[in-house]
């Protein structure tokens, strides 16, 4: 049943009477052989179970999560043998979590204009201004950078895909955007330009989550710290000193003064990026 030593106190004294120490009960225990941690799974079996736990996802868990796992699965087992265990089977990823390290993904691109990586940074859109950025998977070359009062209209990203692509001339083999209707017209011209053929497992335009958009993703850091930072805290001075309130003609004022100055801020990232 698994009962406790009270449970098991108050079940002597209520059903038979009989009322004993803790200390009494534990050595009676004892003399009649009786011990809750026995039943261990052999240690070759949770040896065998780990080891095929890290061929997959188990090998990001903590020797705490494996403990759980081989509960769910109906292994016994001891906290210390688990991290003996996982100590010589992945004694990397033991090492690494000890540390607070996280374990790097891994990108792979066939060369430049392999796959173009598009994606839109919103965090200074309550003031009226979006930014639209395009990135070379392999090379990290910006294809476009552009400032705008919005980001979600599909013509307007088809149009700096289009001035890119006359720019360049050429286009991508893969175009990697974000889920939503603001890219639609570019995985059309895409799909026109580099049509998939029936049988290919590659598709001209991907479409996914925009956190796993790592190529692009890590760049917007990048830019915050060397550009955006700045309008970020300004925009945001005015706003905690009560001369912007987010409405029409504040935003209108900020457009009109700010976004030129944004724009050419930003060419200067974007040529000194490529250069570098």
């Amino acid at each position: 049943m698994g009962l406790k030593y009270s449970q098991i106190q108050s079940a002597l004294e209520m059903r038979h009477g009989h009322h004993i120490s803790l200390r009494h009960l534990k050595r009676r225990i004892a003399k009649l052989g009786l011990n809750r941690r026995t039943g261990y799974t052999d240690l070759g079996v949770l040896v065998d179970f780990v080891h095929g736990q890290l061929q997959h996802s188990g090998e990001l868990h903590s020797y705490h999560w494996m403990y759980e796992k081989c509960r769910q699965y109906g292994l016994r087992v001891r906290k210390a043998d688990m991290r003996l265990v996982l100590s010589e089977l992945d004694p990397r990823g033991v090492k690494q979590r000890q540390a607070g390290c996280l374990r790097r993904l891994q990108y792979f691109s066939r060369g430049p204009n392999f796959i173009w990586h598009l994606d839109s940074y919103d965090i200074l859109k309550s003031y009226g201004i979006c930014i639209t950025r395009c990135i070379d998977g392999f090379s990290r070359k910006l294809i476009w950078l552009n400032t705008y009062t919005t980001s979600s209209d599909p013509r307007l990203i088809g149009g700096y895909y289009l001035e890119a692509i006359d720019r360049l001339q050429g286009c991508p083999t893969v175009v990697r955007g974000d889920l939503g209707t603001e890219n639609g017209h570019v995985g059309a011209f895409q799909h026109v330009l580099v049509p998939t053929q029936p049988g290919d497992t590659l598709d001209s335009y991907k479409e996914g989550a925009s956190t796993a958009n790592q190529r692009i993703e890590y760049w917007w850091g990048f830019l915050c710290r060397q550009c955006a930072e700045f309008r970020i805290a300004l925009f945001g001075e005015l706003k905690d000193n009560g001369h912007y309130d987010g409405g029409f003609l504040d935003k209108s004022l900020i457009e009109f003064c700010c976004m030129g100055l944004i724009q050419v801020s930003q060419s200067e990232v974007r040529c000194g990026e490529n250069l570098y």
